[in-house]
């Protein structure tokens, strides 16, 4: 069972082809055109042990914000699809990731029931030249199209970067958690006999 999808999104704004393996080794082929998420997401990759390959052409000569979102759309997407019936998945994950003085929390659910919080504030408004409210639209947008339960806390911290590169590899660590196949578990984790 190959646990892999690829989605492609075409709008007057971007052009993206995104392809994300549950099972991979940690590697990742980034061409976003926004070096900040580019960083990010490569430590998605290598902490969630996925493999990840976007190319993403947008109109960033306005701003990061429709590349970023929808570089969110797809991989919720990607998720959802590389995830098949869910069967044996542990469906929860929870990881705390430090980052020198910077503490985040990452919380999931792979519920089918999407829903998304951030808790914690970012002192800069930008990091570089992107922009950190950018952080919640790729994250809510994550959540919604992988029909997921996210809960992001951002415990403390004095440095935007630091904070923000925690919350990356908290969510790679806890999606690596939520997505294992446990062998114990018969169909899938829900009572109801569905998620």
């Amino acid at each position: 069972m190959e646990r892999t999808s690829t989605v492609i999104r075409k709008t007057n704004e971007t052009n993206i082809q995104l392809t994300l393996a549950i099972d991979g080794d940690g590697e990742s082929s980034l061409e976003t055109g926004v070096p900040f998420l580019s960083h990010m997401l490569d430590l998605f990759t290598k902490h969630g042990q996925f493999n990840l390959d976007v190319v993403a052409n947008g109109d960033i000569e306005i701003d990061d914000h429709h590349t970023t979102e929808d570089i969110g759309i797809c991989l919720g997407q990607a998720l959802r699809e590389a995830l098949l019936d869910k069967k044996g998945i542990k469906r929860y994950g929870n990881a705390f990731v430090p980052m020198d003085e910077a503490l985040a929390q990452v919380v999931v659910d792979l519920s089918n029931r999407p829903h998304f919080e951030l808790k914690g504030d970012f002192p800069a408004a930008t990091v570089g030249t992107f922009d950190t409210e950018l952080v919640h639209e790729f994250l809510w947008k994550l959540a919604l199209e992988a029909r997921m339960n996210l809960h992001v806390i951002v415990h403390y911290g004095r440095n935007t970067h630091h904070m923000i590169e925690a919350v990356f590899k908290a969510l790679g660590r806890a999606l690596d958690e939520a997505t294992m196949i446990d062998p114990r578990i018969k169909g899938v984790p829900s009572t109801k006999g569905m998620l």
